[in-house]
């Protein structure tokens, strides 16, 4: 169902693409949108037992989307590195094709939101905090992984 690899040479290990999905602060979520356009835009996530989850308000153009088509691909590249002497980077990127799962048990909302809090959050103590006052207004989203890739690309 998913394309292979044109640039085999290129591709990561899927322990690589764990390893950036976990250090990544934020990637790029799109959906099939309104009209038959792409809606493309950048979420904070967490990585977490195989799965990303992503919070977002209750409403809005993501959550009709999502609703109509929970199918989406999220990319994740990082930083990367200059080799000495040479002006190009070279990054590794992570796509992944899946699909979304409205999260709406109150208790994982919970779990998922602090682990969600904790990968950004300065204290535990913030993060708590927050879950007190706010998770109640949070929809998260679980994205569940169909295919992925990675790949390490020179920008020359």
């Amino acid at each position: 169902m998913f394309r292979k690899m044109r640039r085999f040479k290129q591709q990561q290990s899927e322990q690589e693409c764990i390893r950036i999905l976990k250090e990544q602060p934020r990637g790029v979520l799109a959906v099939h949108g309104e009209d038959g356009y792409p809606y493309a835009f950048p979420m904070n996530y967490v990585y977490l037992d195989g799965k990303i989850y992503f919070h977002c308000a209750r409403e809005g153009h993501k959550i009709d989307a999502l609703k109509a088509d929970q199918r989406v691909s999220f990319c994740v590249y990082n930083e990367g590195y200059k080799k000495p002497g040479e002006w190009a980077l070279n990054i590794t990127s992570v796509v992944i094709f899946g699909h979304i799962r409205f999260i709406e048990d109150p208790d994982e909302t919970v779990r998922t939101v602090r682990a969600l809090g904790l990968k950004y959050a300065p204290t535990t103590d913030y993060v708590e905090d927050e879950i007190r006052r706010e998770a109640s207004h949070v929809q998260m989203l679980e994205l569940t992984i169909d295919h992925m890739t990675g790949k390490l690309v020179n920008e020359s």
